[in-house]
Formats: structure tokens, C-alpha cells, sequence
């Protein structure tokens, strides 16, 4: 059937499942917003305030569901406002499908009105990009997106068409979309030595990371940590990977760990990395890191095995399948003694400065006994989200969205739009700061339109506070730049764009405002204020090892 290269590529669309875009149009794009008008009853587009929120809501849908988010803009300004997103997405591995319009081919190179090379400024955070510059690749280059996007370490990758061959015609068929992983089977001898290593080891400790949750294996991990009888500890991007309730669950590791977490990676003898990549944040110190310990690193991705942590044996292949491999091969092992031990020593100090006001674990704490387990929590970057990291407590994977590796201030309203979109059963809440909601706040009007009953908690110290906190450590209490002092009234802008605002302004409000944001079924903003003074603690200072670690301050 002849289509419009518009149609091939909504068609495509339909081909790989999409059942939801987030964009917005623009002159090169326009033959494909009129292809999606012609398609509207199979394709739900959702019009965000900005192309960066687009970005964001497609990554947040993605992390949310396990299926590739798409965003769409224009060529120019629209396609370079996606970059911040696109490399979100690409820092913690999350599927997503970028379509950019560009000038018709005749003008590429001549600093066209709305010209920009997005192929080339991207080419650093995809996985791959493409630009069509025929209308016969067109159909193969979009089902080859969505396959490089989903398979294997998963990330974004663009699409960029010239206008004219979203308008040329040419022959359509449908194919069924190919998703098959073509990799490497980590050997018999690999597994074997990885299971001998777990026997003879007296203190392991599991460290779980984001591939966890893209790979679908959390159950697995939970028999292989109960087999091994090894705690565990999750990065960030690996929160609700592994359920907090159970006994093996010791928080968060890096540098803002939980006492215990810090304490078992000091004292392990054998550390095994499942999904994770060491990062700056969890390996503060590289060569302090777990220094006592032999390392497994077990991960989908060769070019991360002694990136950042020299290993003593890794396996590169799908958690789903070595983890129950290594689970066959280890007889149940008993390690409590070990670990108990730590469990007792360890008390988590926390900061109760600032009493008038609200108190950060009390505030996520009753959001906590508001959400089911399989309710999604959105952050923003900053305090709140470590704070979020440290006493949510997740039982379930896909319920902790959160920009991990590039620390995106302003992706949690387009993220938290993009879960509620996906899982229009579930609640979500969003937790931001101050200054991240600044960023983007003009995503509310998407709320808005969309009616999208998600519960905006802003943590609102009226400073910068993660950038104070490091000021007050390191900086000699020299505030620089992290008191901005806006007059913002954030519960009058959410009535200025048509949401219900709410205020906490001390401790005995947190229950009641809380339970009636959630109750009205709307969306609601909260501005719940806290002391610019309470920090998160425990933190390992850069560079520092685990003897460093700060549990007090001034």
C-alpha cells in the first residue's frame, strides 16, 4: 500500500505497540501531526508545555512500563530542547524513541531557518541515530530504532527525517516487530567459578543496580540473595529491584548509604555487582571501595566490567538467566550471623533539625502508608531525592523513577506525566525541591489539560539545599548563589493553572493536608515546608571512604 512517509511512520508506530507519544509539533514535523490526527483513535498524543518535558514524560512512561517511550518535535530549537532529556534517558538505560522533523533535504547544510545537525549533537547520549534521506529506508530505520532501543543495555536513540520525505510516498507493508537479544551465553566454567567464589565466602554482599529492574529480573534476584543468604544493596537507579520489607534488604549504597549498607561494604569479603556500573555516587573512593572484598561483576554490558572497579570475575550476559544458573549451582547458605550483627550495631542517625516544620521522613513516611506497593514515586534531583531514597521503603520494581546518572533537575513533572500516562491505574507521586520545580514548572499546565490525578509533593526549603549542604561542609559556610529567595507562591500557581494547591507549614499538618491531596483525586500541589538547615545524612564526602562517613553536622 502507498503512504505518505508521515503514515510509514505512524504506521511503524502501530507496528512496534505504541499506543501513546509525547510532543510537540512544529513546521517540519506538521506531516506527521497530520498523520497522527488521521490516526487518533489508535494513537493518544499528550501536548506537554515544552519539547523537554516531552523527552522526559517518554523516558518516565518507559521506566514505568518496560515499553519504549517516543517523543516527537520539530527541527531546531524543538529538537535541541529534547537533549537534556535524551541524555537522562541514556545515562540510566531507559528506552525511548526520539522523532525529530528537519528541513527538506535541498536545504540541509545551508543554515536553514530551523536548521540544526541533531544527529551530530546527539551522537554522544544514543545508542545509535539515524537520518533518513530516503524514503525507502524510512519503514526499516524506524523498526531498527525500536529494536536498538529495547534490546540489550537499553537506551534512547533519534530518528531525524527531512520534511520532504515525511511528504514522499512509498510502499508499506506491515512486519512484525523483532525484539530477539542476540547475546553472548555466559560459559558453564564462568558460572561455576562465580558459584564456587559465593560458597567459600564468609561475608557477601549483593550490589544491585538499575539492570535489575530493565532486565525483569527482580524475582530472580530475591531466590539467588535468599539461596546465597547475602544481603542486599541497591544504587538508586536499583531502588524496589529487590522488596525493602525483607531482612536482607540493608538500603541504599554510596554515598548517601544507609549506616548499614556503608558498613557491609566495608567489612564484605565478597561483593557481587549484579546490574550496576560502580558509579562516582557508589564507589566514592575507587580504591577504598569494598576494599576487603573480591568482586563478581555480573552485568548485560562488556564496556562496564573494570570501568570504574578493577574485578576479580565477571560475567557478561542477561541477569535472568545467570542468576538462576548461579542460584542452581550454590547449596543454601547461612551468613546471618554476619549480617545481624550489623543490623544490631547499626543505628541510622537522621537530622530532626528544624522541629517547627515538617520533617522529611514523617512527610514521606505518610505518603508511604497512602501508596500501594505497585504505586508509582517520581523525584526530582536534590535532597528530596536522596531523602525519598532513604526512607520510602519499595516493594516492587518500575515503582521508583528517578534521573540517577545525569541528576536532571526538572525531570520529575515530565516523568511523573509520562507514569501516570502509562499506568493510568496507579497512583503516582511526585517529590521535588524548590529549585527543581522551578525548572519546569510549566509542565502544571499538562496536569491540567490532562486532568492527571498525580499528587505534586514540593519540598520547599526556600534554598538551593543539596548545593547549601556541600557549601556548609566544604565551602566554609560561604552561601554562594544557594539562597535565591523567590517570592514564588506555589500553591497560587497551581490555582493559576487550575490544580488545587495545599500548604504544610508545620509538623501536625503532614497527615491531614496529605491524606486530603490524595482523597480529592485531582492534581494536587503541595508546598510542604522544611527547614533550609536539615541535611541528608549519612554522607561519605568526595573522595572519602567508608571511615569518613559524616552522621552529624553542626
Amino acid at each position: 500500500m502507498e503512504m505518505t512517509g508521515a503514515q510509514i511512520i505512524v504506521n511503524c508506530l502501530l507496528e512496534q505497540g505504541v499506543d501513546t507519544v509525547f510532543g510537540y509539533p512544529g513546521g517540519s514535523v506538521l506531516n506527521i501531526y497530520d498523520a497522527l490526527y488521521e490516526y487518533r483513535g489508535k494513537i493518544k498524543h499528550v501536548l506537554t508545555a515544552h519539547e523537554q518535558g516531552a523527552a522526559h514524560a517518554a523516558d518516565g512512561y518507559a521506566r514505568s512500563t518496560g515499553k519504549t517511550g517516543v517523543c516527537i518535535a520539530t527541527s531546531g530549537p524543538g529538537a535541541t530542547n529534547l537533549v537534556t532529556g535524551i541524555a537522562t534517558a541514556y545515562m540510566d538505560s531507559s528506552p525511548v524513541v526520539a522523532i525529530t522533523g528537519n528541513v527538506p533535504l535541498a536545504l540541509l547544510g545551508r543554515d536553514s531557518f530551523q536548521e540544526v545537525d541533531i544527529t551530530g549533537i546527539t551522537l554522544p547520549i544514543t545508542k545509535h541515530n539515524f537520518i533518513v534521506k530516503d524514503i525507502r529506508d524510512l519503514a526499516d530505520i524506524v523498526r531498527e530504532a525500536f529494536r536498538i532501543a529495547n534490546t540489550g543495555r537499553k537506551g534512547p536513540v533519534l530518528i531525524d527525517v527531512p520534511k520532504d520525505i515525511t511528504a514522499a510516498k512509498w510502499e508499506y507493508e506491515f512486519k512484525e516487530p523483532r525484539y530477539a537479544n542476540v547475546l553472548r551465553q555466559a560459559s558453564e566454567d564462568s558460572i561455576e567459578k562465580a558459584a564456587e567464589m559465593i560458597k567459600a565466602a564468609k561475608r557477601p554482599l549483593i550490589y544491585a543496580g538499575g539492570g535489575v529492574v530493565s532486565s525483569g529480573a527482580s524475582e530472580e534476584l530475591v531466590r539467588f540473595a535468599e539461596a546465597a543468604d547475602a544481603p542486599v544493596c541497591c544504587s538508586i537507579m536499583g531502588l524496589g529491584g529487590f522488596p525493602a520489607s525483607t531482612p536482607l534488604f540493608l538500603g541504599m549504597i554510596g554515598m548517601h548509604a544507609s549506616c548499614e549498607s556503608a558498613r557491609a561494604t566495608n567489612e564484605c569479603d565478597l561483593l557481587i555487582a549484579v546490574g550496576a556500573r560502580f558509579s562516582d555516587r557508589v564507589a566514592v573512593n575507587r580504591t577504598e571501595f569494598a576494599k576487603k572484598a573480591k568482586i563478581i561483576h555480573i552485568d548485560i554490558d562488556p564496556a562496564e566490567i573494570g570501568k570504574n572497579v578493577s574485578v576479580d570475575h565477571d560475567i557478561v550476559g542477561d541477569l535472568k538467566d545467570i542468576l538462576p544458573r548461579i542460584t542452581a549451582k550454590i547449596e543454601p547458605q547461612n551468613h546471618k550471623e554476619w549480617y545481624g550483627d550489623i543490623v544490631i550495631k547499626c543505628a541510622e542517625e537522621r537530622a530532626k533539625e528544624g522541629e517547627s516544620m515538617a520533617d522529611p521522613a514523617h512527610v514521606i513516611g505518610t505518603v508511604r502508608s497512602l501508596m500501594r506497593d505497585g504505586d508509582i514515586v517520581v523525584t526530582d534531583v536534590g535532597q528530596h531525592q536522596m531523602w525519598v531514597a532513604q526512607y520510602y521503603k519499595f516493594e516492587k520494581p518500575r515503582t521508583f523513577i528517578s534521573s540517577g546518572g545525569l541528576g536532571t533537575m526538572g525531570f520529575g513533572l515530565g516523568a511523573a506525566i509520562g507514569a501516570k500516562t502509562g499506568n493510568p491505574e496507579k497512583r503516582v507521586v511526585l517529590f521535588t525541591g524548590d529549585g527543581s520545580f522551578h525548572m519546569n514548572i510549566n509542565e502544571l499546565v499538562t496536569l491540567a489539560s490532562y486532568e492527571l490525578p498525580i499528587v505534586v509533593v514540593v519540598m520547599n526549603n526556600t534554598v538551593l539545599g543539596m548545593v547549601r549542604q556541600w557549601q556548609k561542609l566544604f565551602y566554609g559556610k560561604r552561601f554562594s548563589q544557594s539562597a535565591p529567595e523567590r517570592k514564588t507562591d506555589f500553591v497560587k500557581v497551581a490555582e493559576g493553572y487550575g490544580l488545587d494547591g495545599m500548604r504544610i507549614s508545620c509538623a501536625g499538618e503532614v497527615e491531614s493536608v496529605l491524606r486530603r491531596a490524595f482523597e480529592l483525586n485531582r492534581p494536587v500541589v503541595v508546598d510542604c515546608r522544611i527547614s533550609p538547615d536539615c541535611n541528608v545524612l549519612p554522607m561519605i564526602p568526595p573522595g572519602g571512604g567508608v571511615d569518613k562517613i559524616i552522621v552529624e553536622m553542626e
